[in-house]
């Protein structure tokens, strides 16, 4: 397995590091998290330890304490511990599945269709999304980060939106699941979505919102993305490909518990562990993170745009709902994102 670092580049003012700069910071994070329970050793790999430096454009100590929330997080929330049956109602109308092909650049795809909603539980729904990600993370190539997110818009509306769904959904993926997102394809959102991304765009990262493309299904500039990503034989017809089968929840579910069995391997460590005493020492650090947060002026405008689009998008769907009821709510850097680090 690689475990070379590639220089990190200018794009999105993201600094220009050396490899060599980049194995320091990464080797200084290393240093502050300390010593870790097994799972959680595995979990920070150089490439999980660079992907969250990333996200904080390589500064250690903002890096070092989005981890550290990161694995307190995984230890209460145990989503490696989710198995098919914990969570196989959610998944019964196909609202999220991971695809049998992956992309051009061998990133595995996460099918996502809001309008097949069948659950108002939050922590369920949430539940399956972590049973998801993790999901593609096992199917992920060694060479390979990140994964594809494709969104079908049929049949979706106004109703099918929960600002609490949304916010917790958002929180958990930035917070949790740094630069895993290599691109999220829009495939034909209705034009009251539109507006709506409108407001939601300035308030999110440059390498964010560039990962998202719009697609409609009778533009033929947009179907080129299509084209350029995937293997049309393979993709399905909705999108636009030639793959007629479907969804199938019995046969998903017979490829979900095939991966169950991989899980325990997946975070079986090489290494000597510590021992359970010293996890329970561990276990408490991670509850009283000591890093200082910088308090520059950036941080603390970006802080107040969230809260003044939180408002916004509560106004945007709260103004849209009775249309919605009474039914009037009707109607491109597509990289590889490739790391050479071995991933977890």
């Amino acid at each position: 397995m690689s475990t070379g670092l590639k220089k990190s580049s200018l794009n999105d003012g993201e600094k220009i590091l050396t490899s060599e700069e980049q194995q320091a910071k990464i080797n200084e994070v290393r240093r502050l998290i300390g010593q870790l329970p097994q799972k959680l050793s595995i979990y920070c790999s150089d490439a999980s330890i660079a992907r969250y430096l990333s996200a904080r454009n390589w500064n250690v100590k903002k890096a070092t304490k989005m981890l550290k929330d990161t694995l307190k997080w995984r230890s209460d929330y145990k989503p490696e511990e989710i198995r098919w049956e914990d969570i196989a109602h959610e998944a019964e109308t196909g609202k999220i599945y991971r695809s049998n092909y992956i992309d051009k650049h061998g990133r595995t795809v996460l099918i996502m269709r809001p309008s097949r909603q069948n659950s108002k539980s939050t922590r369920g729904q949430i539940r399956y999304l972590v049973y998801c990600m993790e999901n593609a993370i096992l199917n992920l190539p060694p060479d390979q980060e990140q994964m594809v997110w494709l969104i079908d818009f049929e049949g979706f509306n106004m109703s099918h939106i929960s600002v609490k769904v949304t916010r917790e959904t958002a929180r958990v993926l930035q917070d949790h699941y740094p630069e895993r997102l290599g691109v999220a394809i829009l495939y034909n959102p209705p034009k009251f979505f539109e507006p709506f991304f409108t407001v939601v765009k300035p308030f999110l990262e440059p390498k964010t919102y560039k990962k998202v493309k719009f697609v409609y299904s009778d533009d033929l500039n947009s179907r080129k993305i299509m084209e350029d990503l995937f293997d049309m034989d393979k993709l399905e017809s909705v999108f636009g490909g030639n793959d007629t089968s479907g969804f199938e929840i019995g046969k998903y579910a017979e490829r979900m518990r095939e991966d169950d069995k991989k899980i325990p391997g997946f975070w079986t460590p090489g290494t000597n562990l510590p021992s359970p005493a010293s996890e329970a020492v561990i276990a408490a650090s991670l509850d009283s993170v000591a890093l200082e947060s910088d308090s520059d002026s950036s941080n603390n405008d970006k802080a107040e745009n969230v809260a003044l689009l939180r408002m916004e998008s509560e106004e945007i769907v709260e103004s849209n709902d009775h249309a919605a009821e009474t039914g009037a709510a009707n109607e491109r850097n597509v990289g590889g994102g490739s790391g050479a680090v071995q991933r977890t």
